[in-house]
């Protein structure tokens, strides 16, 4: 006759210390895994604005991002901005450079392109269009969620690479043409793919799409 053994106390405990142990493993490797899990959904039908015409939406791999364009501040740049968004240039452009809770930078049409990535020149590449005078003169706080152009390589010129702040610099004002400010969806922004040894990122994320507001079905 078979006698049945009891479990011991400390027996008892550690096979509640692995049961535990395994839920918390297989918790952290979804949620890990769901980098966007807790990211803010912005429901875009919702969306109503007094100035459709300025507000561009731009799709990254966690979520919308709703960002509000201001022409009165540097009007040549702004129009630069939304011939590149109404013309589809920035869809599937990589965030090339991402400071981790302080910036993204995603534009180089030449390098940066999912399908022709170079990681030797990215952040260094031309538009086919032409270069532009920055314009800095007028006053701008440059809080979280301003975005604004980056420079060219000889850093008196734009093209059509763009910057947005996860976090305030305001010596950045003078420096940097401001374009407008992100007003909902910061959140998808600070989920972008980063690298903690550099600046740039080897196997970057990308702009799923970025278009005009008044332009989306």
């Amino acid at each position: 006759m078979l006698k049945k053994i009891k479990q011991t106390k400390s027996e008892k405990l550690l096979l509640i210390f692995l049961i535990l142990l395994a839920i918390f493993s297989l918790v952290s490797f979804y949620l890990i895994k769901n980098k966007c899990l807790f990211v803010e959904k912005v429901n875009l039908k919702k969306l109503v604005f007094n100035n459709p015409e300025n507000i561009a939406v731009l799709k990254v791999p966690c979520g919308n991002v709703v960002i509000e364009l201001i022409p009165s501040i540097s009007p040549n740049s702004v129009e630069r901005f939304k011939t590149l968004i109404k013309n589809s240039e920035y869809d599937n452009v990589a965030f090339h450079r991402v400071v981790e809770n302080f910036l993204v930078q995603a534009g180089d049409l030449e390098f940066g392109k999912k399908e022709n990535i170079n990681y030797t020149y990215i952040g260094s590449g031309r538009s086919k269009y032409d270069l532009i005078k920055p314009e800095t003169d007028q006053p701008f706080e440059f809080k979280k969620g301003t975005i604004a152009f980056a420079k060219s390589k000889n850093g008196d010129t734009e093209d059509s690479e763009f910057l947005i702040l996860l976090d305030d610099a305001f010596l950045f004002e003078g420096e940097y043409t401001p374009l407008g400010r992100v007003i909902s969806g910061i959140t998808a922004l600070e989920k972008i793919k980063f690298n903690d040894q550099s600046e740039y990122v080897l196997r970057p994320d990308f702009i799923s799409s970025f278009k005009m507001f008044a332009d989306i079905n």
